[in-house]
């Protein structure tokens, strides 16, 4: 191993070549998360093919999604952009009456200067629905910041707080923001099933004594479940969480303004929380995020402190947890892995896993905003110190053609990658996983960290299997082609 390891968190940027998908991918969760939303890309045929491959759902599905692709006219300026996007608007409202248009700017769109933000207030005035433009172009680091241009367009659209105090006509909301209890007629579904098991003792009952404290709202796409799973933990501290960005609907965006405190789930939402304090003035809880046990106790905690809340049963609930992964903590412990950097998740993941007992020699990322990610940041550098383990080297843009060398020189047990480099280091005889699998995987909260661990062990266990039919060398040696198994979802 010619690459030595640092004692010290250490920070590097190489602003080399790397590999990530297309930030309008952001597509593929956020209209299954808004269900009244309808998202309209604008884009050139290349990102309609992105979309119908990435995506996998085909045009007879209705999916609520579509492309307006731009033709040679339409960049030339011999077409009115103004009069085919009305065209299109008007067929989308008349076949899904949805209750937002989400317009998706594009690499094209910047590129021949498109006035979307000047042609939606028109437009939405004519036609009688909300449009919202979001640059989820290819100018971005990864493509996770896809949905962070969307949170912070969306939370322009956000009621404020003074109007909805001082309005009369809107008690349903008045009462949502006055009241700490949360309305039966907001609860979702899952929450009501959640409540009525924890009267029959079936889950841990909810604390009826709630705290008065300052409204707080929760950004970031998760499924409902996990969004449930969350915000009944904080219910268990006595916190209510007012609302979610996004909703499941439009129509039930939250209530920001002065006094609201705001707290992210994701770590690349920085332009969001960048939002929410400067336009809309809320302030910011700087938190790690609800990643594996430690981080999801740790969110809990700083959240708790900011309201001046004794936190209660963290120990407990964390502890049991542990006990629960027994079985994924000795196949992973003492293994290595190497984060090339992909969807700016890697810090937390790192972080998890070095509690589970992994060596992280690299943690690559290709944005790291260090303001947002602090409290991300020191609670890795505390896990470092804990598990007595030295500390990876975070590298910011990372050179994929200079990470391939450190890979072969540190020969890691796993490497955490995208897909355009998953099939060579596989031939290379390094294991690998697609990062992307863990963004689109439920890894949030204390009972999902199981999912994290079922991905990161699945190519360990795929090589004890192989290790037990006899085939212990998978790639080419001595001029004779042993057996080649790659990497599959």
């Amino acid at each position: 191993m010619s690459t030595a390891l640092s004692e010290k968190l250490t920070f590097e940027c190489e602003t080399g070549n790397y590999h990530t998908f297309c930030p309008i991918s952001c597509v593929a969760w956020l209209y299954q998360k808004i269900e009244d939303s309808f998202f309209l890309v604008v884009g050139t045929k290349t990102c309609g093919y992105f979309l119908q491959n990435a995506l996998g759902v085909m045009i007879f599905a209705e999916p609520r999604y579509a492309m307006a692709e731009l033709e040679e006219g339409d960049i030339s300026a011999q077409l009115n952009d103004y009069k085919e996007l009305k065209r299109l608007c008007l067929q989308i409202k008349q076949d899904r009456n949805p209750s937002v248009i989400v317009w998706i700017g594009t690499c094209t769109t910047e590129i021949i200067k498109m006035d979307l933000e000047g042609m939606a207030p028109r437009l939405e005035a004519e036609i009688g629905i909300p449009l919202v433009v979001a640059r989820a172009n290819g100018l971005d680091y990864a493509f996770t910041q896809g949905e962070d241009t969307v949170l912070a367009a969306m939370a322009h659209r956000c009621p404020t707080k003074e109007k909805n105090v001082n309005s009369n006509t809107d008690k349903k909301s008045e009462a949502f923001f006055v009241s700490n209890e949360v309305p039966v007629e907001r609860r979702s579904k899952s929450q009501t099933t959640l409540t009525k098991n924890a009267k029959s003792g079936s889950v841990s009952p909810l604390p009826t004594n709630k705290t008065n404290h300052p409204p707080l709202v929760l950004f970031g796409s998760l499924p409902s479940t996990v969004t449930t799973q969350l915000t009944l933990e904080l219910e268990k501290q006595g916190i209510t969480v007012s609302g979610w960005l996004p909703s499941q609907r439009y129509t039930d965006l939250p209530i920001l303004g002065e006094g609201v405190y705001v707290c992210g789930v994701n770590p690349f939402l920085s332009r969001t929380a960048t939002t929410l304090m400067r336009r809309q003035k809320c302030k910011l809880i700087g938190a790690p995020f609800p990643i594996g046990p430690d981080g999801t106790r740790a969110w809990i905690e700083k959240i708790c402190s900011v309201f001046g809340i004794q936190p209660h049963g963290l120990d407990e609930r964390e502890t049991t947890i542990w006990k629960g992964l027994k079985e994924y903590l000795e196949l992973v412990k003492g293994k290595s892995v190497f984060f090339m950097g992909d969807n700016l998740l890697e810090v937390s993941l790192a972080r998890f896993l070095i509690r589970c007992g992994m060596i992280v020699y690299e943690i690559g990322i290709p944005y790291m905003d260090k303001r947002f990610q602090a409290s991300e940041l020191a609670l890795l550098e505390k896990t470092c110190h804990e598990m007595n383990v030295p500390m990876p080297r975070i590298v910011e843009k990372p050179d994929n053609y200079n990470q391939i060398q450190r890979i072969r020189d540190l020969q890691p047990d796993l490497a955490i990658t995208g897909m355009a480099h998953a099939n060579p280091l596989e031939a290379r005889g390094i294991s690998t996983k697609w990062s992307v699998e863990f963004t689109f995987a439920q890894i949030h909260g204390f009972t999902n960290s199981r999912d994290i661990l079922e991905l990161v062990t699945r190519p360990l266990r795929r090589n004890q299997s192989l290790q037990g039919l006899g085939w212990t060398q998978l790639v080419k040696q001595n001029d004779i082609l042993q057996p080649k198994i790659t990497n599959t979802l």
